[in-house]
């Protein structure tokens, strides 16, 4: 059995203080997303520049429900 695929392809219930560390994480990328909206111009760049702030939120909660 691998256990990284059985690791990543599993549900991750939260632990004690897992939850603030999300709304944590959450917040921060927020205040970031708002900075980006009101800095910078419409464009491709500033949709894929939220897409990834996006993505790097989910990767960050991942990272603390995986490990």
């Amino acid at each position: 059995m691998n256990e990284l695929i059985e690791n990543n392809f599993s549900y991750h219930a939260p632990k004690p203080g897992q939850p603030e560390i999300y709304h944590e994480i959450r917040e921060k990328a927020k205040e970031l997303a708002y900075m980006i909206d009101e800095l910078a111009p419409g464009s491709r760049e500033k949709s894929l520049a939220m897409t990834n702030l996006e993505q790097a939120v989910f990767w960050a909660n991942a990272a603390i429900a995986r490990n």
